[in-house]
C-alpha cells in the first residue's frame, strides 16, 4: 500500500489531497472518495484512507477546506482537549461557510475526474461529519458516477431550508448507508426520521442505523469523541457496502 500527497486544481484554487493505493502492480482498482470531517486533512484521515486502500481500493482524500489554505499550513492542536479543540473549530467555521452547495458540486466533479484517472468507475464515497453532507451533494449531482455513499456521524442532512440535502433524495442512484451518532444535535432523531422518510419515498436503497452510546465524531481516534467499538463497526459496514457496490 502506498500513499502520497497530490494537488487537484479546481475552479477556486488548488485542493491538496492524500491519495492511497493498494500494493502490487495491478492498477485496475475501484475508487473511493474519502471526504473528511471538519477538523481537516491530518494523520488520522490518512490512516483511515490507508486502511481502506489495503482492502483493494484507490482512496482519494481531498482537503475540502482548501479555500482557506493547504492542510500543511494548519497547526492541529490536541483535539482531545476542549480548551484547544473549541478555538480551533471556531477558526475553521469561515472555511466551512465557503462550502456552498454550488461549490461542493463544482469541487465534486473535479475530485471524481481525478479519481477516475487512477481508479475504476463508478466510485463510492465515504463521508464523515460534514463529509457526509458533502458526499450526499456529490452523489445527488452525479448519480451515474457514484455507486455508494457511506455516511458516518454525518450532520446537516436535514434542515428547514429550501436547499436541505434530504429534499434531493430522488436524485440519488447510489446505495446508501448511514451510521448515526447517538444524541447528535446536528442530526436529531427527528432529522433521522425525516431523512429516512425522504429516502423511502424516493425509493432509494439504504440502511440507517443508530450507533448507541457513540458520540458525534466516533470514528476519529485523535478526538475525545472516539469510540473504538463504534469505529470498528463503521469499518465493517463500510467494507460491506464497498464490496457490494464497487468490489475490492
Amino acid at each position: 500500500m502506498a500513499g502520497e500527497a497530490v494537488d487537484i486544481t479546481t475552479q477556486d484554487g488548488v485542493a491538496d489531497a492524500y491519495l492511497a493505493r493498494p500494493g502490487g502492480q495491478d492498477t485496475s482498482h475501484p475508487g473511493v472518495l474519502f471526504i473528511m470531517d471538519a477538523f481537516g486533512l491530518r494523520p488520522r484521515i490518512e490512516e483511515m484512507a490507508d486502511r481502506i486502500a489495503a482492502r483493494g481500493f484507490v482512496v482519494l482524500a481531498p482537503n475540502v477546506l482548501y479555500r482557506s489554505g493547504p492542510a500543511s499550513h494548519a497547526e492541529i492542536p490536541d483535539l482531545t482537549d476542549p480548551a484547544q479543540r473549541d478555538p480551533f473549530f471556531a477558526q475553521l467555521r469561515p472555511a466551512m461557510e465557503q462550502l456552498t452547495p454550488e461549490g461542493i458540486v463544482s469541487d465534486g466533479a473535479v475530485y471524481l475526474d481525478y479519481l477516475g484517472e487512477v481508479a475504476n468507475s463508478p466510485v463510492a464515497i465515504a463521508g464523515y461529519c460534514l463529509g457526509g453532507r458533502l458526499g450526499w451533494r456529490i452523489a445527488a449531482a452525479y448519480p451515474e458516477r457514484v455507486a455508494a455513499l457511506g455516511a458516518f456521524h454525518a450532520g446537516g442532512l436535514v434542515s428547514d431550508g429550501p436547499d436541505s440535502p434530504h429534499l434531493s433524495a430522488s436524485a440519488i442512484a447510489a446505495e446508501l448507508y448511514f451510521g448515526h451518532a447517538d444524541n447528535d444535535q446536528s442530526m436529531t432523531p427527528e432529522n433521522v426520521a425525516a431523512l429516512e422518510q425522504a429516502l423511502s419515498d424516493a425509493g432509494v436503497v439504504y440502511r440507517s442505523e443508530l450507533y448507541e452510546g457513540a458520540a458525534h465524531g466516533y470514528t476519529m481516534s485523535d478526538t475525545a469523541a472516539y469510540n473504538e467499538a463504534a469505529a470498528e463497526r463503521h469499518f465493517t459496514e463500510l467494507f460491506a457496502l464497498l464490496d457490494r457496490t464497487i468490489g475490492g
